[in-house]
């Protein structure tokens, strides 16, 4: 026994590639195949095309991808805006960094967490402006009692 570990049986075999994206009618589309252009899906394979037809969102010339969908890859939703959760905000003295968890909002209504990660220099920067946004905010609301 020479003391290194076992080798893993290839799994080459078992590889495969993503599965292709079949979008529905009215989904958004980035097609590989024209540069990542992206479209709407105006007609689907099967349906009076024998391909998958997409137009430009603001309109314009239909373009057709092929029925198996592989130059075809979804569109993410785009991240609208990102809120402080409530936890708390952690500094690593080792790293030296702070971090705040954040809740990421997309415009499809979804959600996701990520951590917000800030140099002391940042952590001193947003104080700054956050203690900017709390007077204001004091002073109103005393004139609103």
């Amino acid at each position: 026994m020479t003391g290194r570990p076992a080798q893993l049986p290839s799994l080459g075999a078992e590889l495969r590639t993503a599965n292709p994206f079949f979008p529905r009618l009215g989904d958004l589309a980035h097609d590989t195949a024209r540069d990542g252009r992206i479209g709407v899906v105006v007609a689907l394979p099967g349906q009076g095309a024998a391909t998958y037809h997409l137009r430009p969102p603001g309109g314009g010339a239909e373009w057709s991808a092929p029925a198996d969908g592989t130059t075809l890859r979804p569109v993410p939703a785009q991240a609208t805006h990102v809120t402080p959760m409530k936890r708390d905000a952690v500094y690593d003295h080792r790293a030296q960094q702070g971090t705040v968890p954040v809740q990421i909002h997309y415009s499809d209504g979804g959600t996701s967490e990520a951590l917000l990660v800030l140099t002391p220099d940042q952590m001193e920067l947003y104080h700054y402006q956050v203690g900017r946004i709390i007077a204001p905010r004091g002073k109103a609301r005393e004139g609103a009692s």
